[in-house]
């Protein structure tokens, strides 16, 4: 019987899988769409630039909740790709430092933490990820922060036993990540700066 975190990996991939195909297929009736008189018009651009958004977010979250196949590796030029997409128009920008294809293990753990930093930074800021002798390090900077001390110290104390919303819920799947990789997490916390090292 598999584990509860790889049946919650299995539910997010299958999730995921299911959307992707009827996204791409709006995706594919709106480019049609576009070929057409009606092509300038606000509503279509609208349309459009919802399902590329809503594209980007799967493609996101497919890596962040979904299996991670043991020696299965993420290529570089995807990786980036997908931040560039979910960050596309918005306040936040990311910079994906590492070469090479990484375990895509350990760029599911990334993403997740990722996505701490981007309930810290509602008002937008840079992250940037590094790596360096396989020690990982990644930095949320914003001139404002909003940090909820309960939910940052479920990623070191995951028994903290703090309230946590279906949009929090990375911060209680990092921890399991973590421990899956028997790795350890140190949270650096300054005056509109946080850093993960792992």
């Amino acid at each position: 019987m598999p584990q509860t975190h790889d049946l919650l990996d299995l539910i997010g991939s299958r999730i995921c899988h299911d959307l992707i195909s009827p996204l791409g297929a709006i995706g594919n009736g709106v480019e049609l769409l576009s070929m057409t008189p009606a092509a300038n018009s606000p509503e279509l651009a609208l349309i459009a630039e919802s399902v590329t958004a809503a594209n980007a977010r799967i493609r996101f979250y497919r890596v962040a909740f979904g299996a991670a196949g043991e020696g299965q590796r993420m290529g570089r030029p995807e990786v980036v790709s997908i931040l560039a997409d979910t960050t596309r128009g918005g306040r936040l920008t990311i910079e994906w430092a590492p070469q090479g294809d990484p375990p895509r293990a350990e760029v599911k753990l990334a993403f997740l933490l990722i996505q701490c930093l981007e309930t810290a930074m509602p008002y937008g800021g840079r992250i940037a990820v590094t790596q360096e002798d396989g020690r990982w390090l990644i930095r949320g900077t914003a001139p404002r922060m909003k940090v909820d001390p309960g939910l940052w110290a479920l990623l070191e104390t995951p028994d903290a036993g703090a309230a946590v919303t279906a949009a929090q819920v990375h911060f209680m799947l990092a921890p399991l990540e973590m421990r899956r990789a028997d790795r350890q997490l140190a949270v650096e916390m300054a005056e509109g700066e946080i850093r993960l090292v792992w």
